[in-house]
């Protein structure tokens, strides 16, 4: 599998349109996706950790490099106070 974690600040107020649009994403059934996890930090409650797997490298590089993933992370990125900080790896354990 390989994925990717952002480190995320999201403007006060705006929790509930994250789920909201996370939701929705969730619906699309994005080839190769297997599953999405955002956390909501204990010390700072403006920042979220976003967590994303795909099945393998390929599936996730088609989906980051087409226009609808653009168009959603612009959707997404409105409710953030900057730019996420993201790291981009392959996963080599999971469970669940």
């Amino acid at each position: 599998m390989y994925g990717t974690i952002a480190r995320m600040r999201i403007q006060p107020g705006k929790e509930s349109d994250l789920l909201a649009l996370s939701k929705q994403f969730e619906q699309l059934r994005i080839p190769g996706h297997r599953g999405t996890y955002i956390y909501r930090a204990d010390g700072d409650s403006n920042e979220y950790w976003l967590a994303v797997a795909f099945e393998d490298k390929a599936a996730y590089t088609a989906n980051a490099d087409s226009p609808e993933q653009n168009a959603r992370f612009q959707e997404m990125r409105a409710l953030m106070a900057a730019d996420p900080e993201w790291h981009d790896g392959e996963i080599i354990f999971a469970q669940g």
